[in-house]
């Protein structure tokens, strides 16, 4: 992806989290600048005008969007909406933006505002991030996946453990490297399973995958509610005696079923829904 350093961005419509798989910049708003790097989560609401500054054209985005506020999960906040101490991740970990930049700037500003899934050019006269300051508590803000601290047990825990944030629609949700489960008679691969209630999206970023065969980086694997799916053939037996896993990825579990686009549908590996099967 480009560096949109040239022009500005509006999404009128959805909050935004934005995974940073490959490369590092700068997020620009009118509440200052933010440093971003590989394994980060952007956050921003709704409504935030907005550049990516990139340090090189090497970078890979993985971006959700959402027509309801992205917020960290309800269990894991008190009655203030403070992160409790069981949070897999508090308050320390979150970066704010920094370096409030002066702007009185004249001239041709392109700002692409996204409504209805169309984008539309405006052209400002000024510069679109010409403010004095800011105050309140709505902002964009970081998360790296690497502060994620895992939730484990003896015994195999739910999916909900890697829980990250929620919306209305969808949760997401963060797989990092964690001990497996410690029971003497643990099988630390996950069981085979259905999703009733969600639909499940998973997007690997790095490691190795132990429930999965020939996994790259950079995959999506899309498992609609309702349709069984677990371990490959022979990673049951693999992962028995294993201690740790290296895996890094982020899952969203929408709550109503996906459409795929077209383009989705042309680049879709036929081969994977026989991948289970033993050879």
């Amino acid at each position: 992806m480009a560096s949109t350093k040239d022009y500005f961005y509006k999404n009128a419509d959805a909050d935004e989290v934005i995974f940073i798989h490959v490369g590092s910049g700068t997020l620009k708003t009118m509440y200052g600048d933010l440093r971003f790097e590989y394994g980060d989560y952007l956050v921003i609401p709704r409504g935030t005008i907005y550049q990516m500054d990139f340090d090189n054209s090497d970078n890979r985005l993985f971006i959700v969007e959402s027509t309801s506020p992205i917020v960290t999960p309800k269990r894991y906040r008190n009655q203030f909406g403070q992160l409790e101490e069981h949070s897999p991740y508090c308050e320390r970990d979150i970066r704010k933006p920094s370096v409030l930049e002066t702007y009185d700037e004249s001239g041709d500003f392109l700002l692409y505002i996204k409504k209805q899934d169309l984008l539309y050019p405006y052209h400002y006269k000024t510069h679109p991030f010409d403010v004095v300051g800011w105050d309140g508590f709505l902002y964009p803000y970081a998360f790296s996946i690497h502060d994620f601290e895992p939730i484990t047990g003896r015994v195999h825990l739910p999916p909900p453990i890697h829980q990250t944030f929620e919306t209305a629609g969808f949760v997401i949700c963060s797989f990092v490297p964690r001990l497996y489960d410690y029971h003497p008679l643990s099988i630390p691969a996950p069981y085979n399973h259905s999703n009733i209630d969600s639909d499940e999206v998973l997007y690997y970023v790095d490691g190795d995958f132990m429930s999965r065969k020939n996994v790259e980086k950079g995959q999506i694997t899309l498992h609609p509610g309702g349709i069984p799916h677990g371990p490959h053939p022979g990673t049951v037996e693999k992962s028995i005696g294993a201690k740790e896993t290296k895996e890094l990825a982020v899952m969203v579990d929408t709550f109503r079923p996906l459409l795929m686009t077209n383009y989705a549908a042309e680049i879709e590996d036929e081969s994977y829904a026989y991948s289970w099967l033993s050879k």
